[in-house]
C-alpha cells in the first residue's frame, strides 16, 4: 500500500512538473522571442513563475501537506538559492558557447525536476506528508 502511494505521489509530481515545465517553457519562449534580453533574465523570470506554480500544486495535491506555508516556502527557497545561480550561470555559459537556448533550458528543467522532487519529498515535507485535512 505504501509503495503504491509513493508511486502515485511520483506520478502526480511528474504531471504537475510537466505543467510547470509548460509554464516555464512558454514564458521563456515569449521572453526570449519578444525581448532582446540575454539568456539569464528570460530564464530567471520563467523559472520563478514555474516554481510558484509547482509549489502551490504539489503542496496541495501531491504531498497533501498541512506544513506551515512560510516554512515550506522558505525551505523551497533554500533549494532555489543554490539551484538558481548554478543553473543560471551554467545556462548563460552554455548559451554564450553557442548551445541552443531551448536545449539549455530543457536540460535545466530535467535537473530541476529530479532534484526538486528529492528536496520536496525528503526535506520540505518529510514530516508533513498526507497530513492535510480533507
Amino acid at each position: 500500500m505504501k509503495d503504491k502511494k509513493e508511486l502515485l505521489r511520483m506520478v502526480k509530481f511528474t504531471l504537475f512538473s510537466i505543467s510547470a515545465g509548460a509554464v516555464e517553457a512558454g514564458s521563456f519562449a515569449l521572453l526570449n522571442e519578444l525581448t532582446s534580453w540575454s539568456y539569464w533574465p528570460c530564464y530567471l523570470i520563467a523559472l520563478v513563475l514555474s516554481v510558484v506554480w509547482n509549489f502551490t500544486l504539489n503542496r496541495r495535491f501531491t504531498f497533501q501537506s498541512a506544513a506551515n506555508v512560510p516554512v515550506a516556502m522558505a525551505l523551497t527557497l533554500l533549494f532555489y538559492a543554490v539551484f538558481t545561480p548554478v543553473s543560471t550561470i551554467l545556462g548563460q555559459y552554455l548559451a554564450d558557447k553557442g548551445w541552443n537556448e531551448y536545449l539549455v533550458t530543457g536540460l535545466n528543467m530535467v535537473a530541476n525536476f529530479v532534484l526538486e522532487f528529492l528536496w520536496q519529498r525528503f526535506v520540505v515535507y518529510r514530516n508533513h506528508i498526507d497530513d492535510r485535512k480533507k
